[in-house]
């Protein structure tokens, strides 16, 4: 009721007025059944944006955080996400996992839409990260289609560290559902996650246009926050992609009040969940293709669809 309440009456209103955010390939979302939405993540309103230009509603995995924060501001966060129906989840790992798998996937069997950022967290520079196997997990054990989604510009909008947005058009790009049925049974086999995985975040760099970087997006932010502090990690053995990558890490942290370096000394607090995958994945894999052209301006005239 309250999530309706919001969508329709309290802040849709506003948001659309204010943002006009437009969207294209709605006609993908199934009008009812269990759905992934997996969302490349650029700024904390993907999770608001995303719904609002949905008819049906999108349940997203929260961190558990949200629902345990102390004094009147953490209270009231934590009201505000279960009256809006936000499943809280552990993400300490092991059973916690397993456990916020199992949240997921009830979402899934009662027909529900569930959102996913495949890279774990937030974009540290609006590059796209490497996605983590959780989605295709999930998708196998739930049996439903995953929904490719482009978040575009939304970090313009609400970038790392900003809390009052700018008011700037944002827009989402909806992929065709990607079916992995053909993998059925086998969603304990970490070759076929690792393949799922690459196939979404494939998509997803189509559909945004962005560039590709072959290293987990929490790996970058360690990365950037440690040589910000002068202490730079050494890269992982037998990950050359990700030694390529420390120059760039030095560079972006010596600019003397980056945004990218500095909010990372703060605890992350607003990135829904994930990645829900089992154990360790199978290895590097292969980098896509650079993406063809996107425009990123946006549909205009006709092939503009604001959610109402």
């Amino acid at each position: 009721m309250f999530y309706w309440l919001l969508k329709t009456v309290v802040l849709g209103p506003v948001l659309r007025l204010l943002f006009r955010p437009w969207v294209t390939g709605v006609e993908h979302v199934p009008e009812s059944g269990g759905a992934i939405l997996a969302s490349n993540h650029l700024s904390f309103s993907d999770s608001i944006f995303l719904p609002l230009v949905l008819d049906r509603r999108v349940t997203f995995l929260a961190k558990s955080d949200y629902f345990t924060g102390r004094g009147a501001k953490g209270r009231a966060t934590a009201l505000f996400f279960r009256l809006a129906d936000q499943l809280p989840v552990d993400r300490t790992g092991g059973r916690a996992s397993e456990a916020a798998l199992r949240t997921g996937l009830r979402v899934l069997r009662r027909g529900q839409l569930l959102g996913i950022y495949p890279e774990g967290t937030r974009s540290p520079d609006g590059r796209l990260y490497r996605g983590k196997t959780g989605v295709a997990r999930m998708a196998l054990e739930g049996g439903v289609p995953v929904l490719p989604v482009a978040m575009v510009d939304t970090a313009k909008a609400q970038p790392i560290g900003r809390k009052i947005p700018k008011i700037v058009r944002v827009g989402v790009r909806i992929g065709a559902p990607l079916d992995f049925s053909r993998y059925e049974g086998m969603e304990d086999d970490r070759f076929v996650l690792r393949a799922i995985t690459d196939e979404i975040m494939y998509e997803l760099l189509q559909l945004s246009g962005q560039e590709y970087v072959d290293v987990y997006a929490s790996v970058m932010k360690e990365r950037l926050a440690a040589a910000k502090r002068g202490k730079p990690l050494a890269p992982t053995a037998g990950a050359p992609a990700e030694a390529e990558e420390l120059g760039a890490v030095a560079a972006v942290a010596s600019v003397a009040g980056g945004p990218e370096a500095e909010d990372l000394e703060e605890p992350e607090v607003e990135d829904a969940v994930a990645d829900l995958g089992p154990g360790p994945d199978a290895g590097p894999a292969e980098q896509p293709p650079a993406a063809a052209d996107v425009d990123r301006d946006g549909p205009e005239g006709s092939a503009d669809s604001a959610a109402s």
